[in-house]
């Protein structure tokens, strides 16, 4: 029997500020991106419905049909609010990393973080957290530079921010591009692009990770992640704020409870741990999902989740869809995509309706008869595989039909390529001799695609 190793849960930074203190400071960040989204809601409640490919204050998420109607909203935000059209479009941006406006569609709504905005300490850390995590969002990486540049300084910053926390105090940036350099390198090797002789310098010019390493310094200080001073010698400094010494002790916190993987999984393909989960019940399976997310990058994670979720297996499926639960926000544009497919828009849709704020029990409604038998045959399809056959008989209780003949006329109809599979091991599992006789003709119906 092997023992599993386990890292220590990191403590908080000694001095690490009260939650309440924390959220003040947040709160103060995000000061105009939530006076920017407010006023956005009432635009929206007084039926200032936004043209199609804009968001509520006229900023475009899209082809804008007119660049007049699109500069007069943003002017008048700027207006109402005493803020420059400059500081409307930045506040808007970070309204929607911060979760404080949610785009469904066309439509832009306020987030349910905005809701509880001035009531709940967390949400509002957690919208905080949700910009710092997309600090290289914020503002585009400077004109000329190479996107894999790019992505290797954004993968090897959270090095640089974990030296910025143990030094607990102001870095000089040239420290902090010796070891960004380091750690690229060490990224390259890890990838097997180790160049012949040594690493050379970054060349000067828009590609080098000097300019890089400014950038996103810059970035992470505009979020409020860290300030950035001069020092007497000239050299430049940077220096964690307490929300940023917070949100990288969170991290690591993360990181650490991810190696504590309570079943072990976390180092497993996505549908390798929904295999290891599905015996788990479903709070252990809870804490499962959130150790295996927080040993990855959320959007590769995802990804993984719903091709897992396109396979064969229809138990996988739903268990994909729990674990997109664990993920929330960062994972709605995927799952929203993803109700376009037809194996995927039952779950997809309910994952959004929940996300939306929809009871559980009350999402259901959102489906259409035919995507709710759809998924009937689809959850049917599941227990077959990997349940006990009593379960298959009660599984005839949820459908929605409220009778067996209606029921097997709607799945004949349905298209659902487990059918037939379904409908035989219903016929084999029911106690009840002349129902199973009318679910046998019916799966022969579908074999031979008579009526």
């Amino acid at each position: 029997m092997t023992t599993r190793r386990t890292r220590p849960v990191p403590r908080p930074p000694e001095g690490t500020p009260a939650p309440a203190e924390l959220a003040r400071q947040a709160r103060a960040v995000l000061h105009d991106a939530v006076r920017i989204a407010r006023w956005a809601a009432v635009e929206r409640d007084r039926g200032r419905g936004r043209p199609a490919g804009q968001d509520t204050t006229g900023a475009p998420t899209g082809p804008a049909p007119s660049t007049v109607t699109a500069v007069t909203a943003t002017e008048r935000a700027a207006a109402a609010l005493g803020l420059t059209t400059d500081q409307v479009r930045a506040g808007w941006d970070r309204a929607r990393l911060a979760g404080l406006v949610e785009l469904h569609g066309d439509t832009a709504r306020p987030g349910w973080r905005l809701r509880a905005w001035d009531r709940d300490d967390s949400a509002v850390l957690r919208g905080w957290v949700a910009l710092f995590d997309a600090w290289s969002l914020v503002r585009p990486a400077p004109d000329g530079t190479a996107p894999a540049a790019v992505a290797e300084v954004v993968e090897a910053l959270p090095q640089v921010l974990s030296l910025l926390q143990l030094s607990a105090g102001p870095v000089a940036v040239p420290v902090l591009f010796d070891l960004l350099e380091q750690r690229v390198a060490e990224l390259r090797e890890e990838r097997c692009e180790v160049p012949e002789g040594p690493v050379p310098a970054p060349p000067p010019g828009p590609d080098s990770l000097a300019l890089l390493l400014d950038w996103a310094l810059e970035r992470l200080a505009e979020v409020g992640a860290l300030t950035l001073g001069d020092l007497l010698s000239g050299e430049r400094q940077a220096t964690l704020t307490p929300l940023g010494n917070w949100a990288v002790w969170v991290k690591l916190e993360q990181i650490c409870v991810a190696a504590q993987s309570p079943a072990g999984h976390i180092e497993q393909s996505a549908e390798d741990m929904l295999r290891g989960c599905a015996r788990l019940t479903p709070g252990p399976a809870r804490a499962e999902y959130r150790a295996w997310l927080a040993a990855r990058p959320v959007r590769g994670a995802v990804t993984e989740l719903l091709t897992a979720a396109r396979g064969e297996d229809a138990l996988l499926r739903g268990l994909a869809f729990e674990a997109l639960r664990v993920v929330g926000a960062p994972a709605e544009a995927d799952v929203r995509a993803a109700a376009e497919e037809v194996s995927l828009r039952p779950y997809a849709l309910l994952w959004l309706a929940e996300y939306e704020g929809a009871d559980p029990e009350e999402a259901a409604e959102t489906l259409t008869r035919e995507e709710s038998t759809w998924l009937w045959v689809d959850t049917a399809a599941a227990v077959a595989d990997h349940g006990e056959t009593s379960l298959l008989v009660r599984h005839l209780e949820s459908a929605v039909q409220g009778t067996v003949p209606a029921l097997l006329d709607e799945v004949r109809a349905v298209g659902h390529p487990r059918t037939v599979q379904v409908l035989v091991a219903l016929a084999a599992a029911h106690p009840d001799p002349a129902l199973a006789k009318a679910v046998r003709r019916a799966a022969f119906q579908v074999h031979t695609g008579g009526s």
